[in-house]
């Protein structure tokens, strides 16, 4: 984005933020973010069913271009009125909308419905149901909740997905008041300061709903972080995987994000590759599984303001235990589990067909995690895994052993050490395992067999705050470049204090820990040309001349108090 989309963005993130924020006065984090992503998900479906209307019209009216098939002529009807007429009952044909992929929102869900019904009083009569019986308007609540009824009733894929806000007991002046802020912002056609942005409907409201997802994690602290993987994440594995086209699965997949990602990185890469990007998502089939019923449905809900189509399993599910997908041989798998979960054994799991490299211990599931996406894993696909350091290295409980197997397998690509405070939910160390089925040399790769690449990337990354740590474009472009060139053989060279590519024997000789450190080595430190001879009478007489200064300036203080009467 540019200067001006960007300040726009801002400005519209706090707008909103501070709106829904009021709601906190009324109830708690965990459930005001289902008030505002409803409402979100309304005017984001709302505003992309109104663009093709829009769009539509011009076809209905455009009589001139015989290819047009949408052509309407005023000639076939005898008065404007009839014409006028036609084209707006053409305009209720749900085919037109769902052949765009696009949702078909009926009357009752439309925002401006919610906007010009939700200020009338209650009881009002709004319209009539199926059975030709008047429905009054109880609250605006009731309003909300009945256009979400009517989203699901004619978008199956959405059943018992959104959530109702009436269980909430919020007041209509509230609801109005977000209403209103929502319906304030120019979604289709935004300008910032009098320029008009290149920004559409669907890029903005992905934005809002993403950023209020980062948002709502950091104000639930540990439990937001379940469902919520920070975008400098997500995007650094998505750059490296580069899951342009087959099956992408995430079996821990909280809100979706590794999927917003690979959608985006297919727009953004489009250009370079000389593809279509619309097209090319038709390449994509996303699957996903999350055992939180709440975090299921955020990611449902995320999908469908993207317009991705997806598969999460019929229904929320523990994916150790209760395998939604079992038969799924995805291309790209991706996920970021719980870091160490202890409470996840079952007997039933005993000699699972998963553990072909070892059973993992009953106090710590992280090569349960992986070993479970390898299953999943097509014979030439590629994951990548967000897990502890603790994985790299430990040798307890079996542990040991299976990520000796893993690597005598030849599956282990590439180890990323990360920095620390990159996470809301936790402060525990963390890396990144990307494993591969497949090193032999093909579709641009080099042969990489016993071979694995090592980058430590703790000391990259800057501090957005006091308390959270992040990425940068270009720090993310520097560890994904380096892969990428490793990958390739095309201008890869081992760093000292950054990446190193090793043998298998290398790895043996650390007894098959994996932490980068141990192989990258220290970077090298600029000489210190100056003589320390030379150096210790510099900083002595910088020290004398410090001391004197203060001495000076105690004197002064002290003269000053006197002055006032104090002494110290």
């Amino acid at each position: 984005m540019n200067n001006a989309e960007q300040q726009f963005i801002n400005e519209l993130d706090n707008k909103f933020w501070k709106a829904a924020d009021k709601l906190r006065a009324n109830m708690d984090a965990a459930n005001y973010k289902h008030v505002v992503l409803g409402l979100i998900f309304l005017k984001y479906v709302s505003d992309a069913f109104e663009a093709r209307q829009q769009e539509l019209i011009a076809l209905f009216r455009e009589t001139g271009n015989p290819d047009n098939i949408y052509a309407m002529t005023r000639d076939e009807y005898e008065t404007d009125a009839d014409y006028e007429l036609a084209i707006a009952e053409e305009l209720e044909v749900e085919d037109y909308y769902t052949e765009k992929n696009i949702f078909w929102v009926p009357k009752a869900a439309r925002w401006e419905t919610l906007k010009n019904k939700s200020v009338l009083p209650t009881g009002t009569l709004l319209w009539k149901d199926a059975a030709g019986k008047e429905i009054p308007m109880r609250s605006v609540s009731w309003l909300i909740d009945n256009a979400l009824d009517e989203i699901e009733k004619t978008n199956p894929k959405l059943k018992d997905i959104l959530n109702r806000i009436s269980q909430y007991q919020l007041s209509n002046e509230v609801l109005i008041g977000l209403i209103n802020t929502f319906s304030d912002a120019n979604f289709s056609h935004p300008e910032y300061n009098g320029q008009k942005l290149s920004l559409q409907s669907k890029d903005i409201l992905g934005h809002v709903y993403e950023y209020f997802l980062g948002q709502f994690a950091l104000a639930e602290g540990k439990q937001g972080g379940q469902y919520y993987t920070p975008k400098s994440i997500v995007t650094l594995i998505v750059e490296m995987l580069q899951p342009y086209s087959g099956r992408v699965y995430d079996p821990a997949m909280g809100s979706g994000g590794f999927f917003v990602s690979s959608d985006r990185f297919i727009e953004e890469h489009a250009g370079e590759k000389r593809y279509n990007a619309a097209e090319q998502k038709q390449n994509i089939s996303v699957y996903g599984q999350e055992s939180n019923p709440t975090t299921w449905k955020l990611a449902a809900m995320n999908m469908a303001i993207r317009g991705i189509d997806f598969n999460f399993g019929k229904k929320n599910a523990d994916t150790l235990l209760d395998d939604q997908h079992p038969d799924l041989r995805a291309d790209f798998v991706m996920a970021n589990p719980p870091f160490n979960m202890k409470e996840w054994w079952s007997a039933k799991l005993e000699k699972d067909v998963r553990w072909q490299y070892g059973t993992p211990p009953q106090g710590n599931a992280n090569f349960a995690w992986m070993q479970h996406m390898i299953h999943h894993l097509a014979p030439k696909g590629s994951m990548a895994l967000l897990l502890a350091n603790g994985s790299m290295s430990s040798s307890t409980n079996n542990e040991g052993d299976i990520r000796r197997k893993l690597i005598e397998a030849d599956l282990v690509e590439c180890m990323v050490a990360l920095p620390g405070q990159l996470f809301t939910n936790t402060q525990i160390p963390a890396c990144i395992w990307f494993l591969t089925k497949d090193k032999t040399a093909g579709n641009g790769k080099a042969h990489r067999k016993g071979e694995v690449l090592f980058i430590d990337a703790r000391q990259i990354g800057f501090m957005k705050d006091r308390v959270l740590r992040d990425f940068s474009k270009e720090d993310i472009a520097k560890i994904a470049d380096t892969f990428h060139a490793w990958q390739t053989d095309s201008g890869y060279e081992n760093k000292a204090g950054f990446c190193f590519s090793a043998t298998r024997d290398d790895i043996q000789k650390h007894d098959f820990v994996l932490t980068p450190g141990r192989y990258v080595g220290v970077a090298e430190q600029e000489e210190d040309v100056e003589h320390f001879t030379e150096k210790m009478s510099r900083l002595t007489a910088q020290l004398k001349a410090q001391l004197e200064e203060s001495t000076t300036l105690e004197a002064q203080i002290k003269s000053n108090l006197g002055g006032l009467g104090y002494e110290l």
